[in-house]
């Protein structure tokens, strides 16, 4: 997790746009979830052991279902068969053409059946269990059709030997088909899985952001240190500055600022006083408050958002992977056309003619050039993104994002610094000039950690420009700092307490704060939570591609509002988890194809329902954990860069498909002899050539891809 920086107890700190009744919480609904929506029924989301989930056992089933395989696997199982394979090639012709490098020896042909009857049940496992949970789901692809493949062609061969052996006749095998086709498609699914990455465990990451203990208040006022999942309802906590709050609760005394920028998105850390609520995993600023427990358990914010991310990562799959419908086609073609072969093959001519037919369709179906056609460009697309700090934990996330409708932004962090800066500083006396102004402001701030004043400061170091030298600084209660210097007495004041127009164009969303001298402005700072320079460019681009940005924030309504129009796009304010995952909910039942963005807490549950999940890499592990595209650098000029990435991958998959399928499309009615009867059969050395060539396309097209460069 970040940390979050420390912020001291300035609660008489109040100037610029302290008025914190604007973003009452309960207005903010943290504490009013509705938890008749939650479907706790369901599931008991946070007994769950996320962590302890033994991943290595995970169903490598369907190649559309990726979340499920686990790349170790595979590349244990290739780098196992590997050996086999090149000792099957070694001593077995391809289709009856004994290769130059082929070592052909007495029973050779019975050592090769023994070796690929081992390499069939090791390195063909993954395959027919996928075939087996694609049966039972209905749904037959392209482990059906490698299964179908392998099978045919490895028991065919075994006939083949015997035959040989029994009868004295010559039989072609098949062994080199098979051996390669199961080799091709292990290598595919690893390359396949590296690319992808390990998914991290979401639920895990945001149950650390609750302390493990708690320190409890007892009667006589001692403090006893009890594990957080032992508190009740009532119990009073003690919180020192810089812990994260335990649990939901309402301050009993102490005041502080509060940081819940990761929980709630609200940019500034907000002002605790006693009777406030505070969220569980917050983090406490500069003074010690007491809590009286509110909330435990299920029932508290953070395991509510653990439930809403345990709902949306058990949604459906995001979309049917194009490779799987095109093998699945291909799988029932095979099939067909093999079939009408052996019965036609056996009316015209005779049964080892039929056979030798019905089995040579049936190799040449085989996938090998489809098999690596996805996983090839997914490795190029993934080191691509890689290197210009895009993560793609999702291969679904680059197709859907060419056919996105809507992209919902989270403000702070993602379209914003998420820090305070100076946005103007305006001049209303022309005794002084901005430098002057810049230096009594910094001066009369000098010592406060308040993040105004912070901000202040910095400004003023940032520009070069020395404090002034104020002899004595006293808070004015509720609006502001006074203090000497020079023999003048300044104040620095909201424009609240000024209490006066002031002749000024304040940034939208800006906070402002007034320097007085005599009860008359002499100049005035505006600050704000900064748009981050290329947030304009990316609404642009946005809206060039024909995506709707909407922007939902847990922000409060003028900050909301200011970002909104200065970007010219729709926005929501105030949104709690539960409101961002309804909208979501709400646009993916209208039918459209969702995007979001986000970086904190708050987004993680509508980052794991949306169709693609982007979160910008500076944010929560918990948001990276559920999401399916990570922003290293946290820009959201890359946001545009990924969906190039995606446009183009895209492309590329589909070119791949089309040679990769195309060829079987092509090869399987000629390999069944649809054309025999003009004297053109598709011999199957040829088919093999064919085969290889189609995946050495696949291959050269997959490295081409290309990103413009920044």
């Amino acid at each position: 997790m970040r940390n979050n920086k420390k912020h001291s107890s300035h609660s008489h700190h109040n100037h610029g746009d302290m008025d914190h009744s604007k973003h009452d919480h309960n207005e903010m609904e943290h504490s009013q979830m509705d938890h008749s929506k939650m479907n706790h029924s369901a599931m008991d989301h946070s007994k769950m052991n996320h962590s302890a989930m033994d991943h290595s056992e995970m169903d490598h089933g369907a190649m559309g279902g990726h979340a499920h395989h686990h790349h170790g696997s595979f590349k244990e199982i290739f780098l196992k068969s590997l050996p086999l394979g090149i000792a099957i090639l070694l001593i077995t012709p391809m289709m009856d053409i004994q290769l130059p490098f082929q070592i052909i020896f007495p029973y050779a042909d019975v050592v090769a059946a023994v070796l690929a009857t081992i390499l069939y049940i090791y390195g063909g496992k993954p395959f027919y269990m996928g075939a087996k949970d694609e049966f039972n789901s209905k749904a037959p692809g392209m482990m059906s059709l490698v299964t179908l493949g392998i099978t045919v062609s490895y028991a065919y061969s075994v006939y083949a030997v015997a035959a040989r052996y029994v009868t004295g006749e010559h039989v072609m095998d098949f062994f080199f088909e098979f051996t390669t086709l199961i080799l091709i498609m292990l290598l595919g699914h690893w390359i396949e899985m590296k690319a992808l990455g390990e998914a991290g465990d979401a639920q895990k990451a945001l149950a650390e952001l609750v302390p493990k203990d708690a320190h409890v208040v007892l009667e006589d006022d001692s403090i006893e240190t009890r594990p957080v999942s032992e508190l009740q309802v009532g119990d009073v906590i003690r919180v020192q500055a810089g812990e994260n709050v335990p649990a939901d609760g309402t301050i009993q005394r102490g005041e502080s600022r509060v940081n819940e920028s990761l929980v709630t998105g609200e940019s500034k850390p907000i002002e605790k006083n006693p009777g406030d609520e505070v969220i569980g995993g917050s983090t406490n600023g500069g003074g010690v408050l007491y809590v009286e427990i509110k909330q435990t358990g299920d029932k508290s914010f953070i395991s509510q958002v653990q439930t809403l991310i345990s709902q949306a990562q058990s949604q459906t799959s995001r979309a049917e992977n194009l490779a799987q419908k095109v093998a699945g086609w291909l799988f029932y073609i095979a099939v067909i056309v093999a079939l009408i072969a052996l019965v036609i093959w056996m009316v015209i001519a005779d049964v080892p003619t039929a056979v030798i037919f019905t089995v040579t369709t049936l190799v040449i179906a085989c996938p090998h050039a489809l098999g690596l056609a996805i996983p090839l460009v997914t490795a190029r697309s993934t080191s691509l993104g890689a290197s210009r700090g895009l993560l793609v934990k999702d291969r679904d996330a680059l197709e859907l994002t060419t056919n996105a409708d809507v992209m919902v932004l989270d403000k702070t962090g993602t379209l914003t610094t998420g820090e305070f800066k100076v946005l103007d500083v305006e001049l209303f006396n022309d005794k002084y000039t901005k430098d002057e102004i810049v230096a009594l402001l910094s001066g009369i701030e000098g010592g406060s950690s308040h993040p105004i004043a912070q901000s202040i400061i910095s400004y003023a170091e940032q520009q070069g420009i020395r404090p002034v030298s104020f002899d004595s600084i006293d808070v004015i209660s509720g609006a502001g700092v006074e203090g000497q210097a020079n023999g003048h007495r300044y104040q620095l004041i909201s424009q609240k307490a000024y209490g006066r127009n002031l002749d000024m164009d304040i940034p939208k969303g800006a906070t402002l704060s007034v320097l007085v001298e005599n009860d008359e402005a002499i100049g005035a700072v505006a600050l704000g939570d900064e748009l981050k320079p290329t947030s304009k460019e990316l609404i642009q681009a946005l809206k060039k591609n024909n995506i709707q940005p909407i922007m939902a924030t847990g922000d409060n309504e003028k900050a909301a509002q200011g970002a909104a129009e200065i970007l010219g796009i729709d926005y929501l304010a105030n949104q709690s988890p539960q409101d961002k995952y309804e909208l979501v909910e709400k646009l993916k039942a209208e039918e459209k194809k969702v995007i979001m963005v986000g970086d904190g807490v708050n987004d993680a549950p509508s980052l794991a329902l949306a169709d693609v999940g982007i979160a910008v890499g500076a944010g929560t592990q918990v948001a990276l954990d559920s999401a399916d595209v990570i922003l290293t650098q946290s820009d959201p000029g890359d946001i545009e860069s990924f969906i190039e990435l995606a446009q183009k991958t895209t492309r590329k998959m589909k070119e791949n498909l089309v040679w990769g399928a195309g060829y079987n499309f092509i090869a399987i009615p000629i390999a069944a002899g649809i054309l025999a009867p003009i004297g053109i059969t598709l011999s199957p050395a040829v088919g093999a050539v064919l085969m290889s060539l189609s995946t050495v396309i696949v291959a050269i097209n997959a490295m081409t891809l290309k990103l413009e460069p920044k």
